[in-house]
């Protein structure tokens, strides 16, 4: 009977046990619960839902990735217009080559684009500018002076005229020479064949920002032109909608070939250096520019520009775009196309109608 006793208040014991054990771990767990709710209650008294503090990276969007850029020679001859793939370069540069022409250079990084054309031939001076990009240079023929200076400077080139017509080949809708048309598909595959590196560690010509550059000290630039000859004059126009620029030349809307969409950038450079005649045995009135040394010039993007100097030191070193304190600019993360055109070309930059995007359209 009293060992019978002693069980029952053993059992008893442990009952009480578990009872007080379980009341304290529920007074810690509301207290603790409690806690967390204050801590949770801001100014206003509040709940607000806690949660981890994430900072997300902006990244550079038309300038990343280790692809080797593509520098494209681009005809601009009337008579090739519209052209294919403008929109799609991270950058173009327009350069004054005989008879008042110009011609363009596109360059590409890391696109995959099925038509660029019309391709045209090499002038020297142009090679300055696929050298400080790191670019693969790809043509449809050459100058004397750019076929010399290819090889003593160990360009890494395509030369179409020398491609298959299936890497290189001749559109229906234009008439020769203006209807040579590539892919970056096959200028890639040409370059691993030639056996030329198609990746690049180089650093971007242009400062890019992910931040949004106003130039707000800038003049207004609603509408741009740009002579580069009498005969060849470029003109851009803000929309304030897209906050770009749209292109115009000799007074006609620049489209692209294939899909019929506007021409549009998002920043413009301007840089004043002299072309001149050279004195060559084809006497064709073939150009060389002066352009090493430091230059003014513009930089134009959302409504507005800005005075800069334009700083090429060797035919291979990047150029350094600084504002007037002698900063470097930085530059709107977007495309851009550089004019190279005379120190006395009659620029205006000017306040103006702005246009709409039906107006674009439309034109």
């Amino acid at each position: 009977m009293k060992n019978k006793q002693t069980l029952i208040l053993i059992i008893v014991l442990i009952f009480l046990i578990i009872v007080s054990a379980g009341f304290v771990g529920y007074t810690i767990f509301i207290k603790l619960k409690n806690n967390q709710e204050v801590s949770n209650i801001d100014n206003n008294g509040e709940n607000q839902e806690q949660k981890p503090l994430v900072v997300e990276e902006k990244k550079i969007q038309i300038f990343q990735g280790n692809e080797r850029p593509i520098a494209i020679m681009i005809d601009n001859h009337t008579g090739a217009w519209p052209q294919a793939g403008l929109n799609k370069a991270y950058l173009v540069y327009e350069i004054v080559v005989e008879g008042g022409e110009t011609r363009l250079m596109a360059l590409f990084k890391g696109q995959d684009i099925d038509k660029i054309g019309p391709v045209r031939s090499s002038r020297h001076y142009f090679l300055d500018y696929a050298l400080e990009n790191d670019a693969i240079y790809v043509h449809f023929g050459w100058s004397p002076q750019a076929e010399s200076d290819i090889k003593s400077l160990s360009v890494n080139n395509i030369n179409g005229i020398t491609e298959s017509s299936s890497s290189f080949w001749r559109a229906s809708d234009k008439s020769s020479p203006h209807n040579v048309v590539t892919s970056t598909e096959k200028i890639i595959q040409i370059a691993e064949r030639k056996e030329y590196q198609t990746t690049s560690d180089k650093k971007s010509v242009l400062n890019y920002t992910s931040n949004d550059v106003k130039l707000e000290e800038g003049i207004n630039a609603t509408n741009i032109t740009i002579p580069h000859s009498t005969q060849q004059k470029v003109e851009y126009r803000y929309n304030e909608e897209t906050k770009r620029y749209t292109r115009y030349a000799r007074n006609k809307l620049q489209s692209e070939w294939y899909t019929g969409e506007a021409v549009t950038t998002k920043n413009i450079i301007i840089t004043f250096c002299d072309n001149y005649t050279l004195d060559d045995s084809e006497n064709k009135g073939r150009q060389g520019l002066y352009n090493i040394g430091e230059f003014k010039g513009y930089y134009i993007t959302n409504g507005k520009a800005i005075e800069i100097t334009c700083i090429k030191s060797s035919r291979t070193s990047q150029t350094v775009y600084k504002d007037l304190n002698g900063n470097e600019i930085q530059v709107n993360d977007g495309n851009t196309f550089i004019h190279i055109c005379p120190k006395n070309a009659d620029v205006k930059i000017e306040p103006g109608e702005q246009i709409n995007v039906e107006t674009e359209n439309q034109e």
